[in-house]
């Protein structure tokens, strides 16, 4: 106790504990991700909307939903910071209610894209061969697809029935969801396919099929974490896109009914009214952007953090 420890060669020095201690690359990562300010600001920006999203409707207390013409296209005031739309709603507890929404579906969204994108792009590029291929060229068929006349398709042939099964929110919910999650898991299932190419066959692999790992516990517990890191980023990005895409279907009249405050909504509800009340477009529109924006940077922050050439 209190000497020195000793190697074969001499005392242990700094270098030496560098390899008994070797440095986590999740913890490296995060290093570098908390020294990029951009993506600091986009963490900072996007936790406030999504603070005020689940918090804001109970602190602000107005309701998004009342109509008194009375108050038609009001002008921010300290009783209506954001101002009223051309039916007399406040627009701060409509945008606040609309972020539930739109961030819940841009989550759930991902959610879906992200899930089957990782299990197509992992049976894909462990199996190979005709699997492979037949994947492969699925995913090439989705991405020659328009999507969004095909969103817009899918969505107007599709809606009445699941809301009569689900109901009218729920349904809309479900089939925005299940859609724009369907047709944007393509860029995940290329990352995670590449990555699998380049590691079945590495070292730790081969010892863990040696062992008796099964071809599920090799995907699952062995291959899959150590190529999920682009997919995280993919995954980022892709909410952003999600509430793009559903900002756009409420834009054009085909998302939630008219009653469920959304961003898009609101934008749709506010373009007849430009000239009279451009506040009314003005507030959904930079929630949306600032929503969008703070996901790229996050996006970014968490590509460049791990991107293996980044690492030392």
């Amino acid at each position: 106790m209190g000497q020195q420890q000793e190697s074969v060669g001499g005392p242990i020095t700094n270098k030496d504990s560098d390899y008994l201690n070797p440095s986590n690359p999740w913890l490296d990562a995060w290093q570098r991700y908390r020294g990029d300010s951009l993506a600091e600001a986009g963490v900072i920006v996007f936790g406030v909307i999504t603070v005020a999203a689940l918090v804001g409707p109970v602190v602000y207390g107005a309701s998004p939903t009342d109509i008194d013409y009375g108050l038609a296209n009001l002008t921010p005031s300290f009783s209506h910071p954001f101002g009223t739309n051309d039916r007399g709603q406040d627009l701060l507890a409509r945008v606040l209610q609309g972020g539930r929404v739109s961030l819940t579906v841009g989550l759930a969204a991902m959610a879906v894209a992200t899930s089957f994108g990782t299990a197509v792009g992992a049976i894909a590029g462990f199996y190979g061969g005709w699997i492979d291929g037949a994947l492969m060229r699925l995913t090439d068929l989705f991405l020659a697809l328009p999507q969004l006349p095909l969103l817009l398709l899918v969505v107007y042939l599709f809606r009445d029935s699941l809301r009569s099964l689900a109901g009218p929110e729920a349904g809309i919910f479900i089939l925005v969801v299940l859609t724009i999650g369907g047709l944007n898991w393509m860029a995940v299932a290329r990352l995670i396919r590449a990555n699998f190419l380049s590691l079945r066959d590495r070292d730790f692999v081969t010892a863990a099929y040696s062992l008796g790992a099964t071809p599920a516990r090799l995907i699952w517990r062995h291959i899959l974490p150590n190529a999920v890191g682009p997919a995280i980023v993919a995954a980022t990005l892709s909410v952003g896109t999600a509430i793009l895409t559903e900002s756009t279907l409420n834009f054009l009249g085909l998302g939630f009914p008219p009653d469920v405050p959304t961003w898009g909504r609101m934008l749709y509800d506010a373009q007849n009214f430009l000239e009279v009340s451009p506040h009314a477009a003005n507030s959904p529109g930079l929630a949306i952007y600032l929503t969008v924006l703070s996901i790229n940077f996050i996006g970014d922050g968490l590509r460049d953090a791990l991107d293996p050439q980044g690492r030392s």
